[in-house]
């Protein structure tokens, strides 16, 4: 079984697009966004997702109303801390990288997920630490996301 990740998409309509095709792509069975989707309709260009998303507000989500009313339509939002259970797995995800190395290390979680840095970050020790970087592209240049094998918790870090 694999999982989608993505984060920090910042309204990149065309990166969303392509993130989603991949995720279709390769069959995945959740998808997990980690904050920083910005306006309601970048949560709309994830509608065509074959699977259900759960993601979390980031620093730079502005209409949370909004957002969260679309994502009715998707998944589920929390506000901080998102906590889901796939694939015999328990994965913990938000948007600040502080709350990361903390919650990995209480060892309640196979994978723990955070964005906010825009930076790819996949550390696996007990506890694997992803972050996929940024879908948006816009700090880095990068277009990023992550699969994430649940069996194995191999990860692979596309560029879109």
């Amino acid at each position: 079984m694999k999982i989608g990740v993505l984060s920090d998409s910042h309204d990149n309509i065309p990166m969303i697009k392509k993130a989603v095709e991949v995720f279709n792509g390769e069959g995945v069975e959740l998808v997990i966004h980690a904050g920083d989707f910005i306006a309601p309709f970048a949560v709309a260009a994830m509608s065509d997702l074959k699977c259900r998303v759960v993601g979390v507000f980031g620093n730079n989500d502005g209409e949370r109303i909004v957002v969260a009313k679309r994502f009715e339509e998707i998944g589920d939002i929390h506000p901080n801390l998102a906590s889901v259970e796939v694939g015999g797995r328990k994965i913990a995800a938000m948007h600040y990288p502080e709350l990361a190395e903390p919650i990995a290390k209480s060892g309640e979680y196979d994978i723990v997920i955070y964005g906010h840095t825009h930076e790819i970050d996949v550390r696996l020790e007990e506890t694997l630490i992803l972050n996929p970087g940024e879908t948006g592209g816009w700090t880095t240049g990068k277009c990023t996301v992550a699969i994430v094998d649940l069996e194995s918790l191999d990860v692979e870090i596309r560029e879109l």
